[in-house]
């Protein structure tokens, strides 16, 4: 259990069998009246944020998210194959938990899957990520100066913006967080 007083960012509590994350937090203390705590919460399975003031006695239980390291290894439709690496046991996650997380993940590499209870509520892609550049527009030469950006198709079947000098078969960096264009590998 843990009390709304040791409230820290980034500290997981389950709320009325929910699992909420801490994004923020703030002690007040008023001139007039008794103290609380005012805190913005995400919920881990539906992403949404809310505000929600509480009591600094107020206990809850304390979320333990368990994050393990696996190997995506395919998708058939509404299911998405993992395989633990350490001891070879696969399993399928269903679509809708998957969401857009795998969007700039190919094949055989390691992704972190979240679990609460058993449960799997997300999938964490690698920070970074290298793909191949399969069908972008040519540029032209002297269009550079304006930092100016086209549509390229990965081969992930994903479409970002990239600078106009990147070519199809450049392999590019990507940060999987904002889904933004790094540079050449």
């Amino acid at each position: 259990m843990i009390s709304a007083s040791e409230f820290r960012n980034g500290v997981t509590v389950e709320i009325d069998g929910d699992i909420y994350t801490i994004i923020e937090f703030q002690h007040v203390k008023p001139g007039k009246g008794a103290a609380f705590v005012r805190t913005k919460i995400r919920n881990l399975i539906s992403g949404g944020v809310t505000e929600r003031t509480f009591r600094p006695s107020e206990k809850m239980p304390k979320a333990h998210i368990d994050r393990k390291d696996m190997q995506f290894l395919y998708t058939d439709g509404e299911l998405y194959h993992f395989m633990d690496v350490e001891s070879f046991e696969q399993s399928a996650v269903n679509a809708s938990d998957v969401g857009d997380a795998l969007e700039f993940v190919k094949e055989n590499e390691m992704v972190k899957i979240l679990s609460h209870n058993g449960k799997v509520f997300g999938i964490e892609p690698p920070l970074f990520v290298e793909l191949e550049v399969v069908d972008t527009e040519p540029g032209f030469k002297g269009d550079t100066a304006t930092g100016a950006t086209k549509p390229a198709k990965l081969e992930t079947g994903t479409s970002i913006n990239v600078p106009l000098f990147i070519n199809i078969g450049d392999v590019i960096k990507i940060d999987t967080r904002s889904g933004e264009y790094l540079g050449r590998v």
